[in-house]
């Protein structure tokens, strides 16, 4: 018999774009959230070294080998403004999937309220109702050809039940990059309200158009309301890798520490080490790998030229409006393109939008992409 916990989780979509279009290597592969840009070799020797380690082989420490604590507290200190002792207050946890659950369950309890934004990565909206608390989306909205935040939407769906904020900057699927007012609406609502701060920072240096980080524990009271999430999957390009992290305030690192130990218990230790060499290499290919990202994005700017598409700010992701997302994807399918409907990360802008993954494919193979959704379109027409 199901449980009413799951009963309202949908699936990502995704899998069932790849089933459809299967191992075709004339496929654009559009779909998933991958790339095909190396990690680092230094990455990849501490990786490949660690195999032979005893200590990588073992179930402790259950929080994270401390060297890599402390490379993610040095990272976190040089972005945030915010020192942070690598032994309490960082967690390392098996890939930003794990961090995420973990994080909503020492932010909420079952019938809180958490905000995020409309359209928003689907694992950060069904994470939220997985840990029973309750999602109130905010709007993104194209503004003079970019995403933003809806800042009076925003403040409407804060409520007395509302606990946490839960932001990632670049978002999941638009491309979204909060930009000083926008962060400082929302640091101001955790003040005023008394609310948490999630911030999924995965992407936050993968940025376009010469746009600096910004971070939002830099503002006023920040401090002691962040629970920053990070990952190696994107800007280290090690996916495979699983291996993530939570920084809370000291207040939170006890909770945190046991949330991580009975969810995921122990990340890989061979992976630690390579995520260490990722990290103490202070972000090595990191601004190539965003270059090359970038001219990926253009050239799909490109092919949609003329289409509802918002340029993104940063991440690998853009979306295109469509009259029927899911009846585009199959067409799309069908000519040779996995693209995934949006029908599931939001509630009212989200279902509107289908999603184009820029990052594994090459330009030379991007240029293909119009020629075959026009003749997707037609079929629909």
């Amino acid at each position: 018999m199901a449980t009413q916990r799951m009963a309202g989780i949908p699936g990502f979509g995704i899998d069932r774009v790849a089933d459809l279009v299967g191992d075709d290597p004339e496929v654009l592969r559009l779909e998933n959230l991958d790339t095909d840009l190396r990690p680092s070799d230094a990455a990849l020797a501490a990786t490949k070294a660690a195999v032979d380690r005893q200590d990588a082989n073992s179930w402790l420490p259950f929080t994270g080998k401390l060297a890599l604590k402390e490379a993610v507290a040095r990272q976190f200190t040089s972005r945030s403004g915010i020192e942070v002792s690598a032994g309490s207050q960082v967690t390392i946890t098996s890939g930003e999937g794990d961090a995420m659950l973990d994080a909503l369950m020492i932010a909420a309890d079952p019938g809180d309220e958490v905000i995020l934004t409309d359209p928003t990565y689907a694992g950060m909206l069904q994470r939220v109702r997985m840990a029973g608390a309750v999602p109130r989306l905010a709007p993104l909205v194209p503004v003079e050809g970019e995403w933003r935040l809806d800042l009076d939407q925003l403040r409407a769906a804060v409520s007395d039940k509302t606990r946490a904020i839960f932001v990632a900057s670049p978002a999941l699927p638009t491309g979204w990059v909060a930009n000083e007012a926008e962060w400082e609406a929302i640091a101001s609502l955790c003040r005023e309200r008394d609310l948490l701060l999630i911030n999924l920072g995965w992407m936050e240096s993968i940025l376009y158009d010469g746009r600096l980080l910004l971070h939002p524990g830099r503002l006023e009271g920040m401090a002691e309301r962040l629970i920053q999430i990070g990952c190696v999957s994107f800007e280290q390009r090690m996916i495979g890798w699983r291996i993530g992290w939570m920084v809370t305030p000291l207040s939170l690192a006890g909770d945190a520490a046991r949330a991580h130990i009975y969810n995921g218990l122990t990340p890989g230790g061979v992976c630690q080490y390579g995520a260490l060499a990722a990290l103490e290499t202070h972000g090595d290919g990191i601004a190539r790998s965003t270059a090359e990202w970038e001219r990926r994005r253009d050239a799909m700017l490109d092919q949609l030229a003329g289409l509802p598409v918002v340029r993104p700010a940063g991440g690998w992701s853009m979306i295109m409006e469509a009259a029927s997302p899911p009846d585009l994807s199959l067409a799309l399918a069908g000519h040779k393109v996995a693209a995934t409907p949006m029908t599931t990360w939001g509630e009212i802008v989200a279902p509107r939008y289908i999603r184009f993954i820029f990052s594994r494919e090459p330009v030379d193979r991007i240029v293909f992409l119009r020629e075959r959704l026009d003749a997707a379109m037609r079929t629909l027409a």
